[in-house]
C-alpha cells in the first residue's frame, strides 16, 4: 500500500483581494492534495470568506504604522504586539499543531508570521509584487523561505534569505486553463470585446475615461464594441448614462465575480496593473491597456508591468497621459489592426506563470512535510497508482537493419509510479 503524509497549513492573508485571491487559489490546490488549511486574517480579509470554503477561518485584530506619524506609531505599538500574543495564543490552541505558516504579506500577516516564528513553527513568505513589500522585508531574513513572483524583485536581499524560490503569482485553475484554449476569433469586421477591471476596489479613473473614449469613436466602430466595465458604486449611474446614448452592448458591475469567464470572451483589458492582474493576464494569454496606481507603494504597479510591456503584451499609460483622446486613438488602431492584439495576447501568455500555484504548494508542502512538527503530520494508507503504458523501442539510427522496418506492435504493461523523491535533499 501507498502510504501519503499530509499536514495542517495555516494561510496569513488579509486586507485587499491582491493578497487574499493568492492565498485561496494556494488553499485549493494544499485541499486537493490532502491537507487542512486554515485563513488567519484580519476584519477586511473576512470579507473575502467565500473564497475560502473547506477552510477554518480565523479572525484576529492587526494594525499597521504606514501612514501613522510618531506619535500615531507609539499608540499603534501596543496593538500590533497584542495581535502576536492573539496570533500566538490561537496557534497554540488549535486542533491540529499547525505545519508551517505561510504569510502573504500586508499587516495582517505579521502577526501570524512572528507567532508561528516564537513557537518553532516553520514559516514561509510569498510576495505578490515585483517589489518586495515593507512587511515581507521586515519578516523575510527570519523565515524558512520566500516566494517570490518575479525573478527581478526589487528591494529583496536575495543572499540574506535562507531559502528563496520564483513560484509566480498562484491564480485559479479555471483561470489558468484558459492559456490553453484557443483565443477568441477577431477581424477587422468582428465583434471587439473589451473587459474593463479596476482590482478587487475599482478604480474611479476608468469610469471617467472609458466610456469618454467609447462615446468618440466612429459608429461602425462602436456597433462592434462588447463592454464589461467594472464600475465604484458611486460612478455606476453616471457611466451607464454615458454608455446609453452610444447604444453599444455594455454590462457594467460595482464586482465582477466570473473573471474567467469574462477572461475567455475577452481580446482586450483595460486595468490597473496589480499583481493579481498581471498574473491573471499572463496565465490566460490576454493582451491589456494597463494604468498603474499612481499611489502604489515604491510604484509597484510600474515594476508589476513592465515584463509584460517589455515584451509586446501591454500598453502602458502613467495616469496622467490617460485621457480620453489618447486612449480612443489606441483603440482605432488595434480595432483596425487586429493581428496586434493577438499577437500582444500571445506575448503575454510567454511571460506568464501557470504552474505559480503548483510550485508554491510544493515549496509549502516540503516545509510542513520536513521542517514541521510529528504533531501536525497525519499518515494515509492509498492504493498504489498504476499507469498503463504502450512501451515502443526506439531504432538506433546506426543500424542500417532497423532503418526500414516498421516498429514491431508490443503489448500494454502496467507500471507502477516510482516513489516522490526525498525532500529533504532540496531544503538542506
Amino acid at each position: 500500500m501507498k502510504r501519503r503524509r499530509t499536514s495542517h497549513i495555516v494561510l496569513a492573508a488579509g486586507g485587499t483581494g491582491g493578497h487574499v485571491f493568492p492565498a485561496s487559489a494556494l488553499k485549493d490546490e494544499l485541499i486537493s492534495r490532502g491537507h487542512q488549511v486554515s485563513l488567519v486574517t484580519d476584519v477586511r480579509g473576512y470579507g473575502y470568506k467565500d473564497h475560502f470554503n473547506g477552510a477554518k477561518i480565523y479572525k484576529i485584530n492587526s494594525t499597521s504604522f504606514a501612514g501613522r506619524g510618531l506619535f500615531g506609531k507609539i499608540l499603534a505599538l501596543p496593538k500590533i504586539i497584542l495581535s502576536v500574543l492573539q496570533a500566538r495564543s490561537l496557534l497554540k490552541t488549535m486542533p491540529r499543531r499547525p505545519g508551517v505558516v505561510v504569510g502573504f504579506g500586508g499587516y495582517p500577516s505579521f502577526p501570524a508570521i512572528r507567532a508561528a516564528a516564537s513557537l518553532g513553527i516553520p514559516t514561509c513568505l510569498h510576495e505578490q509584487n515585483a517589489v518586495l513589500g515593507r512587511v515581507n522585508r521586515l519578516m523575510a531574513k527570519s523565515v524558512d523561505a520566500v516566494a517570490l513572483s518575479f525573478e527581478k524583485t526589487r528591494k529583496a536581499e536575495f543572499e540574506k534569505y535562507e531559502h528563496v524560490v520564483v513560484t509566480g503569482n498562484p491564480v485559479r485553475k479555471d483561470v489558468v486553463e484558459l492559456g490553453d484554449k484557443f483565443y477568441p476569433d477577431i477581424g477587422e469586421d468582428r465583434i471587439f470585446r473589451i473587459l474593463v477591471i479596476g482590482g478587487s476596489q475599482g478604480a474611479s479613473i476608468f469610469g471617467e475615461v472609458v466610456p469618454q473614449a467609447i462615446s468618440t469613436l466612429p459608429r461602425a466602430l462602436q456597433r462592434r464594441l462588447q463592454i464589461t466595465q467594472q464600475c465604484r458604486a458611486e460612478d455606476i449611474d453616471r457611466v451607464r448614462a454615458i454608455y446609453a446614448e452610444t447604444k453599444i452592448a455594455v454590462e457594467l458591475s460595482t464586482f465582477i465575480p466570473n473573471i474567467p469567464e469574462c477572461l475567455e470572451w475577452a481580446h482586450l483589458v483595460i486595468g490597473r496593473a496589480g499583481a493579481s492582474t498581471i498574473a491573471e493576464l499572463t496565465a490566460a494569454g490576454r493582451a491589456g491597456i494597463l494604468v498603474p496606481y499612481p499611489h502604489a507603494t515604491d510604484n509597484h504597479q510600474i515594476e508589476n508591468a513592465r515584463e509584460m510591456v517589455i515584451n509586446g503584451g501591454a500598453w502602458l499609460f502613467n495616469q496622467k497621459e490617460f485621457n480620453a483622446a489618447e486612449l480612443a486613438k489606441l483603440l482605432q488602431r488595434l480595432a483596425k489592426r487586429p493581428r496586434d492584439v493577438w499577437r500582444a495576447s500571445e506575448d503575454a501568455r510567454k511571460v506568464g506563470k501557470p504552474y505559480a500555484t503548483k510550485d508554491l504548494a510544493d515549496l509549502v508542502e516540503r516545509l510542513a512535510l520536513v521542517k514541521g512538527s510529528w504533531k501536525s503530520i497525519k499518515t494515509h494508507d492509498e492504493d498504489p497508482a498504476v499507469l498503463t503504458v504502450k512501451v515502443v523501442p526506439v531504432p538506433d539510427p546506426l543500424s542500417d537493419a532497423v532503418a526500414d522496418e516498421p516498429f514491431a506492435a508490443q503489448e500494454d504493461k502496467e507500471v507502477v509510479k516510482p516513489p516522490i523523491p526525498n525532500p529533504l535533499k532540496v531544503l538542506r
